[in-house]
């Protein structure tokens, strides 16, 4: 008895269950262009919220500058002058420098009385620094809300860290404006696409912001 073998796959026909290089490519195509369409509206959306007004804040225990920017230091300092909170830190401050030098620079003076309610923090580098510290001067002094004060482009990557440092701490943001964000242009943009890439990092945990809330 003769066995007649079976029919084996024709040519130019993939066996059953067997995905194509073409259509593999234009899976990845698509996948690419909804993730750039993606991006380019949380962009847009990220760069209308930087960019616009800030509510008025509320009073709170503390304000924390963080140093980077026009405009930062002279903010935190008009609120504590009007009383907003009781205590203010500047985080991020060249170690060499006294408060007075930090205020003379900004344009403003320390007032008699004032001095004693602001703290210099000399170690932060980064934004997850600026977390490090403003936790551990936050649970120092007992602190359960907090002014966070920075630019506006940067606003949401500060308030993730700091967020993730002290989860039991209510953070309200008052933002400064720098003058180039009155003017945008093409180094303004590529500023804010990198800040935008940054706070995605952060809230997708590829920092290390993950550790903060182990900070004493």
């Amino acid at each position: 008895m003769s066995v007649t073998a079976g029919p084996g796959p024709r040519l130019g026909h993939e066996p059953p269950g067997t995905v194509s290089p073409g259509r593999l490519l234009r899976a990845g195509a698509v996948l690419l262009a909804a993730l750039a369409l993606g991006w380019c509206a949380g962009f847009a959306w990220f760069t209308y919220a930087a960019t616009r007004p800030a509510p008025a804040v509320p009073a709170a225990d503390g304000i924390v500058v963080l140093t980077g920017g026009v405009g930062r230091i002279e903010a935190g300092l008009d609120l504590l002058r009007r009383d907003r909170a009781r205590l203010l830190l500047i985080s991020g401050v060249s170690e060499h420098l006294e408060l007075d030098q930090v205020a003379r620079a900004a344009g403003r003076s320390v007032p008699p009385g004032l001095g004693e309610r602001i703290s210099l923090g000399h170690s932060a580098t980064t934004t997850v620094g600026n977390a490090m510290e403003t936790a551990s001067w936050a649970r120092a002094n007992g602190l359960h809300s907090l002014i966070v004060v920075t630019a506006g482009y940067h606003m949401r990557r500060a308030l993730a860290e700091i967020g993730t440092a002290l989860p039991d701490v209510a953070l309200h943001p008052d933002p400064v404006q720098p003058p180039a964000m009155s003017r945008p242009d093409l180094w303004t943009l590529r500023l804010l696409a990198a800040e935008y890439s940054k706070w995605l990092a952060v809230e997708c945990g590829l920092t290390g912001g993950a550790h903060l809330g182990e900070v004493a």
